[in-house]
């Protein structure tokens, strides 16, 4: 309260004039947020919806980095918040693969668990790097030798194919990528 009322240029007790507590200024910043997502391109494909939501909330989480640690931790009745969900939900029935309710509500149960954890894990590295000022290549110097000393063990051999196998992709390109993932599998019946 007191960093956002340091922003808006006013005494901390004056956001009350406006909120009653806390938890009311967050519901609002996190449906402010899902406005944003809202703007995501809905359309007849199920895929495409799902996927430009999906990117958009990874957008915003990036943009808010605060909104990450809000998500799956609250529920988010606001307004946006329930277009994004109609919207998803809605895209989500129309998969090949999605025959009943108790279908969708697995489906969306798995993409929502997807979203928090990708997104928390991408928002967490960000801040362990820009707080202890370790980039992924300063990690790779440090840890690299006890790595290389465990795999050469040869206890590990899936960890080793995939470290030395495996594709390193952005941290764009593997959200994306297991994304789809996830979408491929809801399209299967």
């Amino acid at each position: 309260m007191r960093k956002l009322a340091k922003e808006l240029g006013i005494a901390p007790m004056r956001l009350y004039d406006y909120v009653t507590n806390r938890s009311e200024l967050l519901d609002l910043m996190v449906d402010a947020v899902y406005a944003q997502i809202a703007e995501a391109a809905l359309g007849p494909d199920w895929r495409a919806t799902v996927l430009s939501i999906a990117h958009r909330t990874r957008e915003a989480a990036l943009a808010h980095e605060w909104f990450a640690d809000l998500l799956g931790a609250r529920p988010h009745l606001g307004p946006n918040a329930l277009a994004v969900g109609e919207a998803t939900a809605a895209a989500l029935s129309r998969s090949p693969a999605i025959g009943g309710i108790d279908e969708l509500q697995r489906a969306l149960g798995a993409l929502n668990a997807f979203l928090v954890g990708a997104l928390r894990r991408e928002i967490t590295e960000r801040r362990t790097a820009r707080t202890t000022g370790t980039d992924e290549s300063a990690w790779q110097a440090a840890l690299g030798p006890y790595l290389t000393r465990m795999l050469e063990t040869g206890r590990y051999p899936t960890m080793a194919r995939l470290v030395h196998e495996g594709a390193h992709l952005s941290a764009e390109d593997t959200f994306h990528h297991n994304l789809t993932t996830i979408l491929d599998g809801l399209n299967l019946r």
